[in-house]
């Protein structure tokens, strides 16, 4: 009897030994990962963001005068600076949306994931929206991305910016009647639900309306909107705003007021 307690406690004893040498295994094993990847902040963006042009991109692009369309260009710095950067989808989501898989790993506004129901929903009652066919043509295209802040008054970049092939607009930022500062042509009109227009007479007859979907709710809108019913929402401003200027420091865009 009393060797088949020693064996009992000496197995107990193997046991927790067994235990918390896995849990220090463990430990160790998220620490050391943690380090490895201690160079990406929280939304996997590189730390340490500079002007420098990766190498081969630098080789690549050498020959290209400043202010020439680069194919190809935007997309190979963003992946350098965010390695969690892809296309892995068509500019505007379509019925063929459950095809794109790697979309559909990341919760928005890096992905779909939960939303598939939703978008259903608003592409059963939506036309299939693209570029114009001369736009889809050309090989490479420049966007300017237009923002609605006061910064832009008296600074008359109106002719510049309708020099772009694909000029951007954010929210509700006007038009008429500011061309000399903010040009007249859109092409885009982004926006989210806190910042949309909200009379459809205020939207450019030529242009497209975009939605960017930061959250789930958003998507909810817009299933609302074309429903003809109700919803509310909130969002995270100083997140959208980290984003944005992590683009700006990598020069993937560019602030032409300093207004980000």
């Amino acid at each position: 009897m009393g060797l088949l307690v020693f064996v009992r406690n000496l197995l107990l004893a193997l046991c927790l030994f067994l235990v918390l040498g896995f849990l220090y295994y463990s430990a160790w094993k998220l620490h050391f990962l943690q380090w490895e990847d201690s160079k990406y902040d929280r939304l996997g963006f590189l730390l340490k963001l500079d002007s420098k042009l990766p190498a081969e991109l630098a080789t690549k692009y050498a020959n290209f005068s400043e202010g020439t369309c680069k194919p190809g260009y935007a997309s190979a710095l963003m992946t350098a600076i965010f390695p969690r950067f892809s296309k892995p989808a068509p500019m505007f989501l379509d019925d063929s949306f459950r095809k794109w898989a790697r979309i559909r790993e990341f919760v928005p506004p890096f992905g779909i994931k939960g939303q598939d129901n939703l978008i259903k929903a608003i592409l059963s009652v939506t036309k299939e929206y693209r570029l114009t066919p001369a736009l889809d043509s050309l090989s490479c295209r420049r966007c300017i991305i237009m923002g609605n802040g006061g910064v832009l008054a008296n600074k008359s970049l109106g002719p510049r910016i309708d020099d772009y092939d694909i000029v951007v607009r954010l929210n509700s930022a006007p038009v008429k009647g500011f061309e000399k500062d903010v040009g007249s042509k859109t092409t885009l009109r982004i926006t989210y639900p806190e910042g949309a227009m909200q009379r459809p007479e205020q939207y450019e007859r030529d242009s497209l309306f975009v939605l960017a979907g930061f959250k789930w709710q958003d998507f909810k809108w817009l299933k609302y909107i074309v429903h003809k019913e109700r919803v509310s929402w909130t969002h995270n401003i100083q997140r959208e705003k980290e984003f944005l200027q992590k683009l700006v420091k990598a020069r993937v865009i560019t602030d032409l007021t300093s207004g980000i």
